[in-house]
């Protein structure tokens, strides 16, 4: 597994649990994060972007007052936030495609499944530092470009290349 020094790393951990921020917190520790900011609620966490500068967000779906998905869409719907580009890990014990899709569609970067391991939060972490992806802007979305490559065995018409208005236009963060 790669390694990298994340020691300059500024998190937030927002999730119901206790136990659970305790745990993740004892992760983000191994890998050498020690600026670590905690919520156990939605509207908390939106404060604590108010107040810290985070480098990544690791989020639970199931939040009160405010959950993830409602979290994830104001920070990206905020124009004049500095962090509406922040990397964010969503995690849940609720797996099922449709929460996935909404997740996806809200703007996270990453989405963990419960229980974790440590091993998934660092590869997961791996990927947002090592391979950010870049925002995308249309009428409806803002956040993470979808689409994770390029896919080399697409072989029907490339409908973007023909249509140069496609009502996206890339951000780089």
């Amino acid at each position: 597994m790669r390694t990298i020094d994340m020691s300059a790393l500024s998190v937030l951990v927002a999730d119901p649990n206790p136990y659970m921020v305790k745990i993740i917190r004892a992760m983000l520790r191994g890998y050498g994060i020690t600026t670590i900011h905690e919520a156990t609620d939605g509207a908390v966490a939106l404060e604590a972007f108010k107040i810290h500068n985070v480098d990544i967000a690791i989020v639970d779906y199931a939040l009160t007052t405010l959950n993830g998905i409602e979290l994830t869409e104001l920070l990206r719907g905020d124009e004049g936030s500095a962090h509406r580009y922040v990397p964010i890990i969503m995690l849940s014990a609720y797996t099922e495609k449709k929460r996935v899709v909404t997740a996806r569609d809200a703007g996270i970067t990453e989405f963990l499944r419960k229980p974790l391991c440590a091993r998934d939060l660092y590869m997961r972490l791996l990927e947002v530092i090592e391979n950010p992806r870049p925002f995308v802007q249309s009428a409806k979305y803002f956040g993470p470009d979808r689409r994770r490559q390029p896919d080399s065995n697409y072989a029907d018409i490339e409908r973007r290349a023909e249509n140069t208005d496609d009502g996206f236009d890339s951000i780089h963060a």
